[in-house]
C-alpha cells in the first residue's frame, strides 16, 4: 500500500515538474516574442528618424536664400514713366553690378559678374516700378536674389576649396563674393519666394505656391464629391440594402477597388474624362474627379465599419418608440458613426494628397509657371512638383525637393491630427 502511494506521488511529482518546465519554456518564448516586437518597433522608429533627419538636413537650407544688395537707379531714360512694364530692367541690374565693381571691363569678366545675380532680379525691379511709379528717377537699395550657384556656394553646399575646374564658380567670382560679404552686401534671408512663386526653370526663383493651390483645388473637389457619395453608399449598403447576390457582389467589388493600383484610376480618368468627355488635360477638375474615384472605396469601407460599430440596441430602442427606419439612421445611428466616418474621409484625403501616378496619366506633370485661379486652370500638385524637381539636374533643386517633401509631410501630419481631434471631439460614449 505504501509503495503504491509512493508511486502515485512520484508520478504526480514528475507531472508537476514537466508542467513547470513547460511553463518556463512558454514564459521564455513569450519574453522573446515581446523582445522581438520591441526590437521591431525600435528599428522602425530608427529608420523613420533617419528618413526624417535626412529630409530635414537636405531641405532646411531651401527656407533661406542668398540675396545681393544693389544700388539701383531707376533711370527714366530706360523706363518709360507712362508704361513702366516695358523698361529694360535687366540693364539696370547690370549697371548696378558694374557700379559695385568698376574695375571689371572685359567681356568675359562682365559675363561672370552679371551671373552673380538671378535673372529674376529684373522682374523684381519691374514689379517695384509697377507698384510704385514714383521710384522712376530715384536711386534705391534693393535686395535681389543671387544666382543658384552663388546660393549653394554661400550655404557651403559647394566646396570652395576645389580647383576652379571642379567648381561651378570661377576664382574671380569667389573674390567678388568675398568682397560683397565683407561689405555686408550679400546675406542669407528667409526665402519667401519659395512660398509665393510658382515653378521656374531657375532654382532660386522656383516656389510651391502653384503646386499647393493645385492640390487645394483638386482635394477640395475630391472631398466635395467623394464624402457625400461615400457616406450615402455606406449607409445604404449597411442599413437599407437587402442581403442578396447583387449587394454581395457590390461589396466584393468595393473591397477589390480599394486594392487596385492608383495608376489604374489614372488610366480610367484618361479614357473617360479626357478622351471621351473632352475635358482639358492638366487641370484640377480632372484631377479631383480621378482622386474622388480612388478615395471612394476607402470612405465607403470606413463608413460601413463605423456603422457596424454602433450597438444594435440603439436601433432597437429608436424603432421601439415609433421612429421610422430613416429617422433611426439619421437621428441616432449616423451621429454616433460620424466620428469614424470623418476619420476615414480625412485618411482618404491624406492618401489622395500624396498620390502622383494617377495625376501623371492625366497630364498634371506639365511645367506650369502661373498659379492656378480655379478648377479649369492648368496646374500641378505638390507630389508631382516634387517628382519634377527630383528629376532636375541642378543641385539647388535637390534642396527644394527636400523642402517640398517637408511641406507635404506637414500637411499629412496636420490632416491626421485633424482626424484624431475630430474623432475625440465628436465621439460619444454609450
Amino acid at each position: 500500500m505504501n509503495s503504491l502511494t509512493e508511486g502515485k506521488q512520484s508520478a504526480s511529482g514528475r507531472a508537476i515538474e514537466r508542467v513547470r518546465r513547460g511553463l518556463g519554456r512558454r514564459h521564455a518564448a513569450e519574453r522573446r516574442f515581446r523582445l522581438y516586437g520591441l526590437a521591431a518597433v525600435c528599428l522602425s522608429l530608427l529608420f523613420l528618424s533617419v528618413l526624417f533627419v535626412s529630409i530635414f538636413r537636405g531641405g532646411i537650407g531651401a527656407f533661406r536664400q542668398t540675396f545681393i544688395r544693389l544700388e539701383v537707379f531707376f533711370d527714366p531714360d530706360v523706363i518709360d514713366a507712362g508704361d513702366p512694364g516695358s523698361g529694360d530692367y535687366g540693364a539696370l541690374v547690370k549697371r548696378s553690378l558694374r557700379g559695385m565693381f568698376p574695375d571689371v571691363t572685359g567681356r568675359g569678366e562682365l559675363r561672370e559678374l552679371y551671373a552673380l545675380a538671378s535673372t529674376g532680379a529684373a522682374f523684381q525691379l519691374r514689379d517695384m516700378a509697377l507698384a510704385s511709379p514714383d521710384l522712376i528717377g530715384r536711386k534705391e537699395a534693393v535686395w535681389v536674389p543671387a544666382d543658384d550657384d552663388v546660393d549653394m556656394l554661400v550655404k557651403g553646399v559647394y566646396d570652395r576649396r576645389l580647383p576652379e575646374s571642379g567648381r561651378r564658380t570661377s576664382d574671380r567670382q569667389l573674390a567678388w563674393i568675398d568682397r560683397l560679404e565683407a561689405e555686408g552686401k550679400i546675406a542669407r534671408r528667409f526665402n519667401s519666394l519659395f512660398f509665393l512663386n510658382g515653378d521656374s526653370r531657375e532654382p532660386e526663383l522656383a516656389g510651391i505656391r502653384g503646386a499647393v493651390m493645385g492640390s487645394v483645388y483638386a482635394l477640395g473637389l475630391t472631398l466635395l464629391l467623394s464624402f457625400p457619395i461615400g457616406i450615402a453608399a455606406a449607409v445604404y449598403l449597411e442599413e437599407f440594402a437587402p442581403d442578396n447576390r447583387w449587394t454581395r457582389l457590390i461589396e466584393v467589388n468595393i473591397n477589390n477597388l480599394a486594392a487596385v493600383p492608383s495608376i489604374v484610376f489614372g488610366l480610367l480618368g484618361l479614357a473617360v474624362f479626357i478622351n471621351f468627355m473632352g475635358l482639358p488635360r492638366s487641370v484640377p477638375l480632372v484631377g479631383g474627379l480621378v482622386l474622388a474615384l480612388m478615395t471612394l472605396p476607402t470612405i465607403i469601407i470606413a463608413g460601413r465599419a463605423s456603422l457596424k460599430a454602433v450597438p444594435p440596441s440603439i436601433r432597437e430602442a429608436a424603432l421601439g418608440v415609433g421612429a421610422s427606419r430613416m429617422q433611426t439612421v439619421l437621428h441616432h445611428v449616423l451621429p454616433l458613426a460620424m466620428p469614424g466616418m470623418l476619420t476615414g474621409a480625412i485618411i482618404g484625403m491624406a492618401q489622395a494628397l500624396g498620390e502622383t501616378a494617377p495625376l501623371l496619366m492625366i497630364g498634371m506633370v506639365a511645367f506650369i509657371v502661373d498659379v492656378p485661379g480655379g478648377w479649369t486652370d492648368p496646374s500641378t500638385v505638390l507630389p508631382v512638383q516634387i517628382f519634377l524637381w527630383a528629376d532636375s539636374p541642378e543641385r539647388a533643386f535637390t534642396e527644394r525637393t527636400s523642402a517640398a517633401i517637408m511641406v507635404l509631410l506637414a500637411f499629412l501630419i496636420l490632416m491626421n491630427a485633424a482626424a484624431v481631434l475630430l474623432r475625440r471631439r465628436f465621439e460619444r460614449r454609450y
